[in-house]
């Protein structure tokens, strides 16, 4: 990616975890290259993966670092959740975690699907062995995510990824994800700004589900080197064409230079 890929972004969708803020802390400088961000009348969405909160409760916390936002400006799994189960008449059975549940279509009495989150320490084997029963019985599968695992504060944590695995290798089945890096979740959410996809730039984190999924889907990308950033992703990184910055503050020096 060259500077002048970088002038011809009319858009940007943001990573949050590990590009804004790290566990309870704003990462070095990420609130002030936000509020330039915002000054530049820039159109943006927040894209997350998280699938323990809603988007009214991630605003407030985000709020409370110092970023300006609003549930509006967030997208997420479980907010498009509903729309895409329902245009294909899919009756969930809900293993999430309880916190997520108003983002959430609601739980169906004879469901014929499992919508699947991180439910952290709610994955229990009677909670994962129901979802099996319905999707070996026929039920579609459907993951708001399948990250392998991110960055907590205690470290790394498992996320929705190996649950996801599991379950498509017991009940033989394949998941309909909904999140990152799903190109249908990218492209919805460069449409929620009135964008074509290839003038919008995605600013995560993670190699596998925001960069090269952004990519896959005709975005351009940047990939900071914060949060779950490992060596060797900024070298894999660049070979796919996405841009690299030391943060999120580094990047929108450059961007907005």
């Amino acid at each position: 990616m060259t500077p002048e890929s970088l002038k011809q972004t009319a858009g940007l969708l943001l990573d949050v975890g590990g590009v804004l803020y790290q566990g309870d802390e704003a990462l070095s400088g990420a609130v002030a290259a936000f509020k330039r961000l915002k000054t530049s009348g820039l159109p943006f969405r927040l894209l997350t993966n998280t699938t323990r909160t809603t988007r009214t409760e991630l605003a407030s916390r985000l709020a409370a670092l110092g970023f300006e936002v609003t549930g509006a400006d967030i997208v997420t799994p479980a907010s498009a959740a509903a729309a895409i189960l329902d245009a294909e008449g899919a009756r969930p059975h809900l293993l999430v975690h309880p916190d997520l549940l108003p983002d959430c279509p609601p739980e169906a009495a004879e469901p014929n699907a499992v919508l699947l989150g991180d439910a952290g320490e709610h994955f229990t084997f009677e909670r994962l062995n129901r979802a099996f029963g319905i999707l070996i019985e026929g039920g579609r599968l459907y993951a708001l995510g399948r990250n392998r695992f991110f960055r907590g504060r205690n470290g790394f944590e498992l996320d929705a990824g190996p649950f996801v695995a599991a379950l498509e290798y017991a009940a033989q089945v394949e998941a309909t994800l909904i999140g990152k890096p799903s190109p249908e979740f990218f492209r919805a959410a460069a449409a929620a700004i009135d964008l074509p996809s290839e003038k919008v730039l995605m600013v995560g984190d993670d190699l596998e589900a925001d960069v090269i999924g952004a990519r896959e889907a005709g975005l351009e990308a940047a990939l900071v080197c914060t949060g779950k950033y490992r060596k060797g992703d900024a070298m894999a990184a660049k070979k796919g064409g996405a841009h690299v910055a030391a943060s999120f503050a580094e990047f929108i020096d450059a961007f907005l230079l």
